[in-house]
């Protein structure tokens, strides 16, 4: 009796279902009418980077057997009927090996939940000044602000997760750089930007130069998504610091431990939450 309800029940709901829910798999159909709450997006983060290379060398470095980006997009696009193009190399369903070892809040192989874009930039090179940056053409950050808002809005990624290969690498990646327009980015609902009041709150009156515990500011770094190990040298630590000056205060990036940078992270974390929350 039992089996008999219940495939009078599997006959009725399959009687009632929409042929739209029905997805026809060659030898079977698949009902997708039912949808589990249990679930998650796989993508949470997208990930900028600088190839630190010409255009045609990062395309073959990116299409070749060891590293890749889902987009890579030229420093000057060409135009198709009044419309740049950009290059899509691994299609956003599928994992392009772009982070490496990474980490941002508490998850790590970052590959597997990211989307990674690639812009052509040759990166720095050092003078006998100093290390000297090369900035970003106009109309390349416009055609990645609208790739960039479309991927956000996909797959409803946070400000916080919208990161450097810096911020989840930061002890061995330094792309894209201090030149990179973080901020523009921020203003067109892309990514995260501390509010400049709460800046000076909690900065307190403090010199932006005066020293804090460097402890504390790392500890609040962890907290913001930074990976921060206990066995790190004085030089990681400042690697570490140097990251998140080089996304929000690209100024000054000597990754040293600073009140202004202190003051910083505290807006972000009132703002946007911590990695805890």
């Amino acid at each position: 009796m039992i089996k008999c309800i219940t495939m009078l029940m599997l006959v009725l709901l399959t009687g009632c279902q929409s042929t739209s829910s029905l997805k026809d798999q060659g030898r079977y159909k698949v009902d997708t009418a039912h949808q589990a709450t249990a679930q998650s997006a796989r993508i949470r983060f997208l990930v900028i980077h600088y190839t630190a290379e010409d255009f045609p060398t990062s395309l073959n470095t990116l299409t070749d057997e060891h590293v890749s980006a889902h987009y890579l997009i030229p420093a000057q696009p060409p135009f198709e009927r009044g419309k740049p193009v950009v290059w899509q190399l691994v299609p956003e369903s599928q994992a392009a090996w772009h982070a490496g070892a990474s980490s941002w809040r508490g998850f790590t192989r970052l590959n597997l939940s990211s989307i990674g874009i690639e812009l052509e930039n040759p990166g720095y090179q050092r003078t006998l000044i100093g290390v000297s940056w090369t900035p970003f053409p106009p109309s390349q950050i416009a055609v990645l602000t609208d790739i960039a808002r479309q991927i956000v809005e996909r797959y409803q990624i946070t400000p916080q997760n919208v990161v450097a290969h810096s911020d989840i690498a930061p002890l061995r990646k330094q792309d894209p750089g201090p030149l990179f327009p973080w901020q523009q980015l921020a203003q067109a609902d892309i990514g995260a930007w501390p509010e400049a009041s709460r800046v000076i709150f909690y900065l307190n009156g403090r010199d932006n130069t005066q020293p804090v515990d460097m402890t504390s500011l790392l500890a609040k770094l962890a907290r913001y998504g930074y990976a921060v190990p206990e066995d790190m040298t004085d030089r990681q630590k400042r690697q570490v610091i140097s990251a998140f000056q080089m996304h929000f205060r690209p100024q000054n990036y000597r990754g040293e431990a600073d009140a202004q940078t202190e003051a910083i992270v505290d807006a972000l974390l009132e703002k946007y939450g911590g990695a805890d929350n």
